[in-house]
């Protein structure tokens, strides 16, 4: 799925590069503009244009031009703004509803004075508004453009070259560098998100956190019972550690929703559950021999064996030092959540999503342990140093526990070790579990714990006993753990009779939401069944990235003409989209044809594939003779019975397990190339 796209993307930027050069100019002007500047991620993007150089997808010199000029216009422009209006432009939207950045900015700009417009130009947060605020300030138009241009041309190539690099780098791993590309630019996307949500939290959570301490103590002052004298207690204002107590509440609140949410689906077999095999399947096509190996380093530092040397470790440190009731919460953490984690597994019995090598209770799936244990472990971790170090510090620290945490539950997913909501519950079990010691820990006496000997000792053990792990186990684990063909074989007799009712009903979307019958299954080659259907009047849709996409801005193009909407199928892209062309009874509509690949083919000497697919009606509406919208049509028996019609030599079959449904009548049209 997403190395579909990503080919289909880098093809468009091959085939059009000024265009790429034109977006990285106006992404390089945007970064400068004030409140755009602070949400429009676009160093990612530029830094993901520049790794195509070595590909020859791009050239660097024009790249370079493009992001120099773009960062002296924008700043340019952002400091004219401020010239002309002053600082009335402050008390209009939208920056009048950022009066923190703008202080931000002032206080920036009066510490480095002019060369604040240089030195900001690589300091998020503060970059967008500093030339604005350069502007306001009347600071001379010389020295301004001086700064600006200079800081442009150390901000580009300081951003494209080391970009430039890695793609080379990548390029190494020949086949599998486009795989290991986009696995790195997802976790890089996933890290991206996460610290603009801790941003947004740590900047609207205070205020969310005093409204929900007040609605509590009201409440709790009505009940007047023990328990509602407790709240009130526990959250008076007067207390140096209320704002602490009501965050701590509020996350466990929303980790123990959360697990439950998770558990009564994985229980009940809702969405949640058809997602796993959505995103397992996705997955599966980022596999390659490189980041297998970069995965099994992660997940086997999250191993038993590294979890019990650092718990070890950090446990003498703590006796040694002789914080003895730290040392108790220490071992409760990680030995409790260890425990609960594997009764609740023994509890369900779920399997895991393929055979490993795992035997006895490790056997089961739900909850991932790794996840589970490893957000203790490192958090707890990052709780005790963080609480010794000044303000500034503990952010970082934490980013990295987290980081460490989050990277081994990733790799328990991308190995197929555990199904997607096995590690979502086992990160929430784990959250739940850290507030409520973390909450009793600080309801007792301090302790200290020596935050650089507690950090020199952590490292050590992670290093020495992360190292021999893997080196010990590293080879075997990729035997172990290796991407397994899942395929298997039936006859033609057999498929035509009953056989064809193994394959899905219906299909599921990346949510595990369920969708269109799925009443058409193909055994034949591609290519084969494209011509075939070419005869009878059905061709490929126009692409998306090419001159026919404008014809939705038009209320004028052919219904054929027109691109088609990507659809998955537990995870996997179709191998064939086909749509019908001059259908005379489909005036304002036209009929759509998707195949997806299964695990399942004939066994015959060429072991023909069979595919799976779904057939539907697609209706336009033409909007004020402005532009094209299209709706799926709940009917699928037209289509079906359509093709069915043009290929007689098809056999139409009743599903025997209810199936149907008002919009179809449980039958499928069995086909196969002859």
């Amino acid at each position: 799925m997403v190395a579909s796209f990503f080919s289909a993307v880098t093809a468009f930027i091959a085939a059009h590069p000024h265009l790429a050069y034109a977006a990285v100019l106006l992404l390089a002007l945007s970064e400068s503009i004030p409140v755009i500047g602070v949400f429009i991620p676009g160093t990612a993007v530029i830094l993901a244009v520049s790794a195509l150089v070595p590909s020859g997808v791009v050239k660097l010199w024009p790249l370079l031009g493009a992001a120099t000029i773009g960062a002296i216009i924008g700043d340019g422009l952002s400091f004219w703004v401020g010239h002309r209006y002053h600082r009335e432009i402050l008390a209009r939207w939208p920056l009048n509803r950022h009066p923190d950045l703008i202080a931000r900015s002032e206080a920036f700009f009066a510490r480095h004075g002019d060369k604040s417009v240089f030195i900001a130009r690589f300091t998020p947060g503060v970059r967008a508004f500093i030339p604005l605020t350069a502007g306001i300030l009347r600071m001379s138009v010389r020295r301004f453009y001086a700064a600006n241009i200079l800081s442009a041309l150390v901000w580009a190539p300081s951003h494209i070259l080391p970009a430039v690099f890695v793609g080379a780098a990548f390029g190494m791993f020949g086949a599998a560098a486009k795989p290991l590309a986009i696995l790195v630019v997802l976790i890089v996307v996933a890290v991206w998100v996460a610290l603009r949500l801790v941003r947004f939290a740590l900047r609207h959570g205070p205020p969310l956190l005093s409204r929900l301490s007040i609605w509590l103590r009201a409440h709790a002052a009505v009940s007047n019972s023990r328990w509602g004298r407790f709240v009130i207690d526990l959250l008076d204002p007067s207390r140096p550690d209320a704002r602490g107590v009501a965050l701590l509440a509020l996350l466990l609140i929303g980790s123990a929703w959360l697990f439950f949410g998770i558990l009564e689906d994985v229980v009940t077999g809702d969405p949640l559950v058809r997602a796993d095999i959505a995103i397992y399947q996705a997955l599966r096509e980022l596999r390659t021999g490189p980041s297998d190996a970069i995965m099994l380093v992660v997940t086997e530092l999250g191993d038993t064996i590294v979890v019990v040397a650092v718990t070890a470790a950090v446990l003498l440190w703590l006796l040694w030092r002789h914080a003895w009731r730290t040392a108790v919460y220490w071992l409760a953490a990680v030995a409790g959540a260890s425990a609960l984690n594997t009764v609740i597994k023994v509890a369900l019995h779920r399997p895991r999503p393929t055979e490993l090598f795992y035997t006895g209770w490790s056997a089961f799936s739900f909850p991932s342990g790794h996840s589970t244990v490893n957000l203790v472990l490192y958090g707890f971790l990052a709780f005790l140093i963080g609480r010794e170090l000044r303000p500034a510090l503990r952010l970082p620290v934490a980013f990295i526990a987290l980081s460490l945490a989050l990277l081994i539950a990733f790799s328990r997913v991308y190995l197929g070790a555990h199904w997607f909501s096995d590690v979502a519950g086992g990160l929430a079990f784990g959250t739940a579990w850290l507030v409520v010691l973390v909450f009793f820990y600080q309801r007792g006496e301090e302790q200290p714990s020596g935050a650089f000997g507690l950090t020199l000792v952590t490292c050590l053990a992670l290093v020495f006993a992360g190292g021999w792990n893997v080196s010990r186990h590293h080879g075997l684990d990729m035997e172990r753990y290796a991407r397994k063909p899942i395929s298997a074989t039936i006859t033609a007799d057999s498929w035509l009779s009953t056989g064809w009712q193994q394959l899905p009903a219906e299909r599921i979307d990346l949510t595990g939401e369920i969708e269109e019958p799925l009443a058409i299954q193909w055994a034949g080659d591609l290519p084969s069944i494209d011509q075939q259907l070419s005869v009878k009047g059905w061709r490929q849709p126009a692409p998306w990235l090419s001159p026919g996409a404008l014809g939705w801005l038009t209320a004028s193009a052919a219904p054929a003409d027109l691109p088609v909407v990507t659809r998955l199928a537990s995870g996997r892209l179709p191998a064939l989209t086909l749509v019908h062309d001059d259908t005379p009874a489909l005036d304002q509509s036209r009929l759509v044809l998707r195949l997806w690949p299964t695990d399942i083919g004939l066994a015959d000497t060429a072991q023909t594939p069979i595919w799976v697919g779904s057939i539907v009606v697609e209706r336009l509406s033409r909007h004020l003779s402005l532009f094209t919208s299209v709706a799926t049509g709940p009917d699928v028996n037209t289509g079906r019975d359509t093709l069915a019609s043009e290929l007689p030599d098809g056999k139409l079959v009743t599903r025997s397990d209810g199936a149907e449904s008002s919009n179809w009548d449980g039958r499928a049209l069995l086909l196969r190339v002859p």
